[in-house]
């Protein structure tokens, strides 16, 4: 899909679309799927509708998510190899499907809260992305 034909991240399909391509992706992926799969066990009906409304609220401050994500991050085997792969994974999935403000703003968005993941997690060096 050419740059001209993408449109914007602006509506709850939008939102939808986007988490299902990207974690679509991390199944697949050598190094994430097997985090998510065999390690902590996803149980990616439950876990899906969850990332619907926390994406949902982090672009369109719909405050339909209610939780902490990070407690559940804390406990799994995970690297900063992994946070830098989920980034490029987000990044690629926001700039296949769609283009524009808001969407520039998801692959901030996920940038940073990978970084303060990764801060709170002891494994700080560096951001991954400098905003």
């Amino acid at each position: 899909m050419s740059e001209g034909l993408k449109t914007d991240i602006a509506t709850e399909d939008d939102i939808k679309l986007l988490v299902d391509t990207f974690y679509n992706n991390v199944n697949q992926d050598e190094l994430l799927g097997p985090v998510f799969n065999d390690v902590a066990h996803v149980d990616w009906a439950h876990h899906l509708p969850k990332m619907y409304n926390f994406w949902s609220t982090v672009l369109f401050g719909s405050m339909a998510y209610k939780g902490q994500p990070f407690p559940r991050h804390l406990s799994l085997p995970i690297e900063r190899a992994h946070f830098t792969r989920w980034i490029v994974l987000f990044t690629q999935t926001v700039e296949d499907l769609f283009a524009g403000e808001m969407a520039d703003q998801a692959k901030q968005k996920a940038t940073s809260i990978a970084n303060i993941f990764q801060m709170k997690m002891g494994l700080w060096a560096t951001p991954l992305v400098k905003p």
